[in-house]
């Protein structure tokens, strides 16, 4: 009895190793003009804001200034430049507005998508879309009746007036994030715990929300930037300098004609660097909230 072994590699394993070399090659430089495409501004910003006179490296042409100098974000910090004097009770506005906002957004996300998701109505699906309905209207057509609404109720150069508007417009999304979430989310756990005697006050804060952590963070990190980013309602709104906002400080800077770019750029970063802290703190929940997606499904 004999047996006749066949050995060697498959005939067309070069050829599909070839295809998995040019597929690496093609992401990587998709990857790569990606990046440079996203931190050319940034670059940009960095290379303006350490120009010692007032930012004209960049438009020079230089790649590098001759003599960079931190200057312009020294500036900055002790509030040198009359369009960025009390340059921190300007952040602080804008760090209250956007902590606020995303607060606010994701206990209304919350307590919207728990009663949607475990409320039996036939029609539930229609009613958990309708606050997308809002969405129809630009936000910058709203802010005339919106300024109109916060003048009658005395909210008139107020943060509230402008933490209103953004949870008004963030919460819409946070409620369809957050519902989708909910699904994951079997409803046999609040049925073992109203069997328990748990309220349902005690079934959102001691299950649900624990659960909706990983969604929470995504959706406060929604809202944080929409706020932090936010312009024409902070510049409508706010009209003291007691209450004005960095978003609002920096757009003076154009209303300059030889506006100081450097100064410009290094309070623009200065800006962004609470967003990246967040984000960054709260990406670990929002990997988790992916992970336990993926399981899921």
């Amino acid at each position: 009895m004999s047996a006749i072994l066949v050995a060697g590699p498959p005939a067309a394993r070069p050829h599909y190793r070839l295809k998995w070399a040019l597929g690496e090659i093609a992401s990587m430089t998709l990857g790569l003009v990606l990046l440079i495409w996203s931190f050319t501004p940034v670059y940009n910003m960095l290379l303006i804001a350490l120009d010692p006179d007032q930012g004209d490296t960049e438009f020079a042409g230089l790649i590098w200034p001759p003599e960079p100098s931190l200057k312009s974000f020294q500036v900055v910090m002790v509030g040198g430049y009359w369009y960025i004097e009390h340059f921190w009770q300007k952040f602080g506005n804008s760090l209250i507005i956007g902590l606020t906002t995303m607060i606010l957004t994701m206990l209304v996300g919350s307590l919207a998508s728990f009663a949607l998701g475990r409320t039996r109505l036939r029609r539930i699906r229609f009613l958990a879309s309708a606050p997308l309905l809002t969405y129809v209207i630009p936000a910058s057509f709203l802010v005339i009746p919106f300024h109109r609404v916060m003048h009658i109720y005395g909210l008139t150069d107020s943060l509230w007036a402008v933490i209103a508007a953004n949870v008004t417009f963030a919460s819409p999304y946070a409620i369809l994030i957050l519902q989708q979430y909910a699904r994951l989310i079997p409803i046999e756990l609040d049925e073992a715990a109203r069997v328990d005697g748990g309220s349902v006050v005690q079934v959102y804060l001691r299950i649900y929300l624990p659960l909706m952590a990983p969604a929470l963070a995504a959706v406060g990190t929604f809202a944080l930037l929409l706020a932090w980013n936010e312009y024409i309602y902070q510049y409508l709104l706010l009209s003291s300098e007691r209450n004005m906002t960095v978003a609002v400080a920096i757009a003076q800077f154009f209303d300059a004609d030889e506006a100081p770019w450097n100064y410009m750029m290094a309070t623009a970063i200065v800006y962004s660097l609470p967003p990246i802290v967040i984000f960054y703190a709260l990406r670990r929940y929002m990997m988790a909230g992916l992970a336990l997606g993926g399981v899921g499904k």
